[in-house]
């Protein structure tokens, strides 16, 4: 159904929308990488702390909203903000992540963004 629908996409919208379809697809947004990851919010900031140590990203920056439905963390590593901002999704079981490293006010890393958000659904 998702595949069918999307053939009438361009190209970057098509294989968006087919990944988001999957749940578990990881895609390019316009400034970073964006999935819907298997977890609870607090899971999913958890793993995504692990990661942030294990890359040697320093946290510098945290925020709850909604009592702990939407959650964001920040750090930075050699010139780039990395943000990593997650929402509840559903029932609970699932939250929406998306992470950004920004080079500067116009340009975004988004492989770098892609390798961390691949690095936090891999997380235990």
């Amino acid at each position: 159904m998702v595949i069918a629908l999307a053939a009438g996409l361009p190209g970057c919208l098509a294989a968006g929308a087919a990944a988001a379809g999957a749940g578990t697809g990881v895609y390019f947004t316009s400034r970073g990488a964006e999935s819907i990851v298997e977890g609870s919010v607090a899971d999913v900031e958890r793993r995504a702390r692990a990661v942030f140590a294990a890359e040697g990203i320093p946290v510098s920056g945290s925020q709850i909203e909604n009592s702990g439905d939407k959650r964001e963390i920040k750090g930075t590593k050699g010139g780039l903000d990395i943000t990593v901002s997650m929402e509840r999704q559903g029932g609970g079981q699932t939250t929406k992540t998306e992470v950004s490293a920004r080079k500067n006010i116009a340009v975004w890393d988004k492989d770098y963004a892609q390798q961390l958000l691949d690095k936090i659904v891999k997380e235990k």
